[in-house]
C-alpha cells in the first residue's frame, strides 16, 4: 500500500482498492463522501439514513472496486447510493407500517403508499410543462440542472458527479437554462394581447 492524493484519478484508486487498499478508499472516501451526503439529504429528509446510505455505499465500493469499467467513479457511485437509498427506504417505510398497522392488516394486504413531498415534486418536475421542456434539452445540460437545481448540488459537487471539470458545469448550466427558458416560452406562448376597448 502507498499513499494516496489528490492527484490520483478515480480510475487508479478504483484499482488501488479492488487490490484490498484500504488507503486508496479513505482518499475516494474524502474525496466524494461530502457531495454523496449532500444529495442524498436533499432526496431524504432523515439524515441519520443518509449517512448509513453513504457508509454502506462505500462498503459496496470495497466489494466490488473490481467491477468498476474505468474513468471519474461520480456517476457510478450516485448509482450505488441512490440504489441503497431506495433499499433503506424500503426497510424503514416496512417497519413503520408493522409498528403502526392493526394485526389484521399487518397479516393481509397493505394499501397503496402515498407519495411523498419529494415525490410529487419531483413528478412535477418530471410530467409537468417543466418536464416536457427538459425533455428538449440535451442529456449533458439535463444532467447538470437536475444535480445543480434539483440536488442542490455545487459546481465542485456537481463536476464530481457527472466526471467532468468545474468549467464545464458552469457553462453547461448556463447553456441549461437558457435552453429551458426557450423550451418553455414554446410551450407556453405569450397570449395574444385584447383588443382595446370593449362592450359599450
Amino acid at each position: 500500500m502507498r499513499g494516496h492524493g489528490e492527484s490520483d484519478t478515480d480510475a487508479a484508486l478504483l484499482r488501488a482498492v479492488a487490490d484490498g487498499d484500504a488507503g486508496a478508499l479513505g482518499t475516494l472516501y474524502d474525496r466524494h463522501a461530502g457531495w454523496l451526503y449532500a444529495r442524498l439529504v436533499r432526496r431524504c429528509a432523515d439524515a441519520e439514513v443518509a449517512r448509513e446510505v453513504v457508509q454502506d455505499t462505500f462498503v459496496t465500493v470495497w466489494r466490488s472496486a473490481a467491477g468498476h469499467r474505468g474513468g471519474e467513479a461520480g456517476g457510478w457511485l450516485w448509482t450505488i447510493a441512490a440504489r441503497r437509498l431506495v433499499d433503506a427506504r424500503r426497510v424503514r417505510e416496512r417497519a413503520g407500517r408493522i409498528e403502526t398497522a392493526p394485526l389484521d392488516t399487518v397479516a393481509g394486504s397493505v394499501t397503496a403508499e402515498t407519495p411523498s413531498a419529494e415525490e410529487r415534486v419531483l413528478a412535477g418536475l418530471e410530467y409537468g410543462d417543466v418536464g416536457t421542456a427538459l425533455a428538449r434539452i440535451s442529456p449533458e445540460l439535463r444532467e447538470v440542472l437536475r444535480a445543480t437545481v434539483v440536488d442542490g448540488l455545487t459546481t465542485r459537487e456537481a463536476a464530481r458527479l457527472l466526471g467532468i471539470p468545474e468549467g464545464t458545469v458552469k457553462t453547461r448550466a448556463m447553456r441549461a437554462r437558457a435552453e429551458l427558458r426557450c423550451a418553455l416560452a414554446q410551450l407556453s406562448p405569450t397570449p395574444t394581447a385584447a383588443p382595446a376597448g370593449g362592450q359599450a
